[in-house]
């Protein structure tokens, strides 16, 4: 639209040239504008929430909460002990196929060591709980761009192990007969085949083992975010604690724990896919699209 020259002095009147008069338009703002103007209203509240102080207790609270739901649901197996034996028998057989089957000669050289054992049996239960439950908050306040991933791959191979639980009961090496040692109930005075526990906890399930699982995860994240050569030996060093501790105890084989790693491995790969680039970019475009209509 052409603004009239405001130097020059107005018409008394219409004049007559025999033309159709002019039409008038209206100054409207750009469409673009209107709409980039959209999202930020719309997405404010969300953003809100996202920052807000207590997001990271509730993303804790959360994980906990599908954790207590994957204990209560991975103790409703009705897995017989013959069937779950059977499955343990041609693990056995597999490692000592493989020429790996050692765990037994861990477990008495660990119960060789003075104290040993009860340090194997309180670590079994502490570092699986506490230890995961603290690495995580320390993530989120930490590196918090790395925690959606973290904690997407938990999520993603806990539901692969509950799976396999269902679908693949294994007796653990200190139910099956075989010579080994129940650590955590002998030396740390926690019953895992107790009443109390046995209506939450599936004694069968066993491959695969997240106690290794999480500790892998755990690991390479610290030794891969860590300034500290010390953080970062630590690190890469809990794992194999971990495998030493889930052996030293009778509730493991070595077959458990390369479950574990596969199971955390294929969690990343889920994660990884759905927080991938081009599908962030799909979501966020739906997003900007819905918004814009709104």
């Amino acid at each position: 639209m052409v603004l009239p020259d405001l130097q020059s002095p107005l018409p008394h009147g219409p004049k007559d040239t025999g033309e159709p008069p002019p039409e008038v338009g209206v100054a409207t703002l750009p469409r673009r504008n209107t709409v980039s103007s959209l999202v930020p209203m719309t997405v404010a509240p969300f953003q809100r929430v996202a920052s807000s102080p207590h997001r990271g207790l509730a993303e804790i609270a959360t994980l906990i909460g599908l954790y207590a739901v994957y204990e209560v649901v991975r103790g409703q197996g009705n897995a017989t002990f013959a069937v779950a034996r059977a499955h343990t028998d041609w693990i056995v057989g597999l490692e000592r196929h493989l020429h790996v089957f050692g765990e037994r000669a861990l477990q008495h050289g660990a119960h060789a060591i003075p104290g040993a054992p009860t340090v194997l049996g309180v670590a079994y239960i502490v570092l699986h709980f506490v230890g995961t439950t603290t690495f995580l908050v320390w993530l989120y306040r930490r590196h918090p761009e790395r925690f959606p991933l973290v904690r997407n791959v938990f999520i993603a191979a806990t539901g692969i192990a509950l799976t396999l639980y269902v679908l693949y009961p294994v007796a653990p090496p200190r139910l099956a007969g075989l010579g080994f040692v129940d650590t955590v109930s002998a030396n740390a005075k926690v019953n895992l085949s107790s009443d109390l526990l046995g209506s939450l906890y599936n004694p069968f399930a066993a491959v695969p083992s997240l106690h290794f699982g999480y500790a892998l995860l755990v690991g390479v994240t610290v030794a891969r975010v860590a300034r500290s050569r010390v953080w970062r030996v630590l690190g890469w060093s809990y794992p194999l604690v971990m495998l030493v501790v889930i052996v030293g105890t009778g509730n493991h084989f070595f077959f458990d724990a390369a479950a574990g790693g596969l199971a955390i491995g294929a969690g990343y790969l889920i994660a990884s896919w759905v927080d991938s680039p081009r599908r962030e970019s799909r979501r966020r475009s739906a997003w900007e699209s819905a918004a814009a209509t709104c």
